[in-house]
């Protein structure tokens, strides 16, 4: 079954070529000219991925993603942006993308990032039959279904969020690398990546914060330590 992709983009030259392109590589690819517009489509509809133009008519990309995380929290996003600013790339990761393109991008560069997101979220997606819960401290972890219940209350994780946490549960009392963390998550530990991880640690702080036994701690200049 073809691979279906969200694409976003106000350029109409720009968005044929690389509709075109996508397409010829196998993909279904359903086109949005601004944000609004896309929000309605993936109201209506599942993708596998969006990929999101950051300078949009009506609602910009960092917008559009926000809306899309209240309804979909595991479809992968990928931003294209024409500005290269470390803030806007950083926002990007902080909103749950994957990943950026910045412009002007080559179609190759493109599908890589395309191929390797769905690769890696593919190779995790949750089963419901391997469905196994594990306590941490009061709170019940279901990887496969991506939640964290406590006292009736359940919080649904992303992803990445899950990977981050079932990661460090499976090793309390340990000190876990940086790099050591952001290869087993991303397969990369550059810099940006390093400040999402930062953002996904500060969440599930949030999301445990129930029971003050669990703590996630910075080891200065190595990593973390979890313990519950």
């Amino acid at each position: 079954m073809k691979k279906k992709i969200l694409y976003v983009e106000d350029d109409p030259n720009l968005a044929f070529a690389t509709k075109d392109n996508l397409e010829a590589y196998d993909y279904e690819v359903v086109h949005a000219e601004d944000g609004a517009e896309a929000l309605d489509i993936i109201n209506k509809e599942h993708f596998d991925i969006c990929v999101l133009d950051v300078m949009l008519p009506k609602m910009d990309g960092f917008t559009l993603a926000e809306n899309i995380r209240k309804s979909d929290k595991q479809v992968p996003i990928l931003f294209l942006t024409a500005r290269s600013l470390q803030e806007d790339k950083i926002k990007g990761l902080e909103l749950g993308a994957e990943d950026y393109v910045t412009k002007p991008f080559s179609i190759q560069e493109l599908m890589l990032r395309i191929e390797v997101i769905l690769r890696r979220n593919n190779s995790g997606k949750p089963v419901a039959a391997q469905s196994k819960i594990n306590s941490i401290g009061n709170y019940s972890f279901d990887f496969q279904k991506l939640t964290l219940a406590v006292n009736g209350n359940l919080q649904t994780l992303t992803f990445r969020e899950a990977e981050v946490l079932k990661y460090l549960s499976e090793r309390p009392d340990q000190v876990i690398r940086r790099d050591e963390l952001l290869k087993a998550i991303w397969g990369d530990d550059d810099y940006f990546m390093g400040r999402s991880l930062d953002v996904f640690i500060s969440r599930l702080r949030k999301y445990l914060s129930s029971d003050p036994v669990i703590r996630i701690d910075n080891v200065h200049g190595v990593g973390f330590r979890m313990t519950y």
